[in-house]
């Protein structure tokens, strides 16, 4: 029988299952995650980027319903999907964000396949993209340049702004991107240990800092999710109130031993996190009553 973990504190405290999708019925092994994220029904697509590029699609309790991409990503990097149950993924080395359907059917491109933009434009190695209840999408433009992108509900590109820097709307590397239910755009600065805040248009409207290398943002129900690479979780209000925490480096079922990379809050309240560095490091932390 296995040993039941505890993580968080008061509302916000969750079982641990470090084995979720690789029981009886799921996968043997998932290699390196780079993200994931849920749908309507609460069926979890993986976005692996070893060895095998591609998408794993599973129930929420962890039985395998299928993949597709094989052969369509060079280095997968990010993964949001929508109300709409569409996916938005960015592939770093292919310098690509693209929009498909939960069964894998690609409906959308955006960027020149492997080509960087010029300077200051879409893209050059880009991190993640999330897209607004109006249509307009967000996407951080992290490796290959220190930017933010900002299109329009038709698809294009109306403004941009970031570069190298710690000041205010400077960035060391922006990592995620993700607009809450004030309008403000929420950037995981990961290098400069913070998450900057600006409006719509770029204007810088204030940090959370302190963190530990902020890797993903998730807001669900105006309460934020982040995950950091140096091996924390951190669960807080809106305003920054830190309602819970949990983590450090280590093997230990409260532990990691790689870096937290990726978070996604299914519809029940249900966590899952994933790891970079080591491989088959997804877990998934089960809401408590």
């Amino acid at each position: 029988m296995e040993t039941r973990t505890l993580v968080g504190n008061g509302p916000y405290t969750y079982e641990v299952d470090k084995q979720w999708g690789r029981r009886a019925g799921g996968v043997h092994a998932f290699g390196l995650v780079s993200g994931m994220a849920c749908d309507s029904e609460d069926r979890v697509y993986v976005f692996n980027r070893l060895p095998n590029p591609r998408v794993i699609v599973l129930e929420r309790d962890g039985k395998l319903l299928g993949e597709w991409g094989s052969g369509q990503f060079k280095h997968p990097h990010g993964i949001w999907m929508s109300p709409r149950n569409e996916l938005y993924l960015t592939d770093r080395d292919t310098h690509l964000v693209t929009r498909w359907t939960s069964d894998g059917k690609l409906l959308q491109s955006w960027g020149t396949p492997n080509r960087p933009g010029a300077p200051g434009q879409p893209f050059n190695q880009p991190t993640h993209a999330f897209v607004t209840p109006d249509g307009e999408m967000y996407v951080s433009d992290g490796y290959g340049q220190r930017r933010v992108h900002r299109f329009g509900a038709d698809g294009q590109l109306k403004t941009s702004w970031g570069e190298e820097g710690v000041g205010p709307g400077q960035f060391a590397l922006p990592h995620d991107v993700w607009v809450d239910s004030r309008d403000r755009v929420l950037v995981c600065d990961r290098e400069n240990q913070r998450v900057q805040h600006f409006d719509r248009d770029g204007a810088y409207l204030g940090e959370w800092s302190d963190l530990y290398a902020p890797m993903q943002t998730f807001v669900r129900d105006d309460v934020l999710y982040l995950a950091e690479a140096r091996q924390r979780i951190t669960i807080m209000t809106l305003d920054g109130e830190v309602l819970a925490r949990w983590g450090s480096k280590g093997d230990a079922p409260d532990q990691f031993t790689d870096s937290p990379h990726s978070i996604w809050v299914d519809s029940r309240g249900d966590v899952y996190v994933s790891e970079v560095l080591g491989e088959n490091k997804l877990q998934k932390y089960v809401r408590q009553p």
